[in-house]
């Protein structure tokens, strides 16, 4: 039979003498181990027993080496530091890009910047003001949403591989060069830049319209564009014009609207047009072959 453990054995009485107090409970060896915490306080106390000219040594040491690294930077290290030029993602000329030509004008700034900064040795293709208009114009026609860079100075000339979809520093750069200048101008004849809300650009489009031209002109309407504060003067520099509109036939500028007036007059403007490849009246034609 199982003996049931009874409260005293539980808790167990300590043994009392004979007057009914307790014995004393024996005396440990030694204390139990209990980690000792270093406090805040301890730590501050030993770091106070430096003297003040220690730290006053090592604070001007550190001062004095962060001086040291400054000067360098600023001034041995400066060119190894130069920065990428950022392409401007948040810029307004670019705002209203479709993903596929803000894709492109990336590429192409990011092309552009390596190809500068190479080391291979060929010299970048050198425009000369046909061929840089040429360039322009065909970058502005290919996509209305391709712009021209806030970033770029329309004094100065403008960088190829911004608005050239080839390695400018290729073998054969000079030969593609020339076959862009020969393609836009057989792509766009006639081309207007224009002013949307000039009467004088208005008066430029109707003699175009009354011409009835096949294939239509290309008209670009800058004041209209983002890049307008760039492509206007860019314009200026390479037409020799000194305002809006511009119109050019295979890629020549005509001149003033009083002398597309005279040439238009003469007959002058019709025989330039056709020579560059665009028939007068053939829209026209068109029609009446339609009804």
């Amino acid at each position: 039979m199982a003996h049931r453990r009874t409260q005293s054995a539980r808790f167990p009485v300590p043994h009392m003498y004979g007057n009914g107090s307790p014995l004393p409970s024996p005396a440990l060896e030694s204390p139990p181990f209990t980690p000792t915490a270093v406090s805040f306080a301890t730590l501050t106390s030993l770091a106070s027993r430096k003297p003040k000219a220690y730290w006053y040594r090592t604070t001007f040491l550190a001062l004095f080496v962060l001086v040291v690294l400054s000067v360098y930077v600023l001034l041995v290290a400066e060119p190894t530091l130069s920065p990428i030029p950022a392409f401007e993602a948040d810029s307004p000329a670019h705002a209203h890009l479709s993903p596929d030509a803000f894709r492109l004008a990336a590429l192409r700034h990011k092309h552009s910047w390596s190809n500068n900064e190479s080391a291979s040795g060929r010299p970048l293709v050198q425009l000369n003001a046909s061929q840089e208009l040429a360039a322009v114009s065909s970058f502005i026609a290919s996509l209305p949403q391709n712009v021209i860079p806030s970033t770029v100075d329309p004094s100065q000339p403008i960088d190829p591989q911004l608005v050239l979809d080839f390695d400018t520093r290729g073998a054969h750069a000079a030969e593609e060069v020339e076959t862009v200048v020969k393609d836009v101008w057989a792509q766009h004849p006639v081309m207007l830049y224009s002013k949307f809300y000039s009467p004088v650009s208005r008066e430029i489009k109707q003699i175009l319209s009354d011409l009835y031209l096949s294939p239509a002109p290309t008209i670009v309407e800058v004041d209209q564009r983002v890049d307008e504060a760039v492509l206007a003067p860019l314009l200026f520099r390479l037409t020799g014009a000194a305002e809006l509109p511009i119109l050019l036939v295979g890629g020549r500028p005509l001149g003033t609207p009083e002398e597309i007036r005279y040439l238009k007059k003469k007959g002058e403007l019709q025989r330039m047009i056709g020579a560059a490849g665009t028939e007068v009246y053939g829209a026209k034609k068109k029609q009446k072959k339609l009804h």
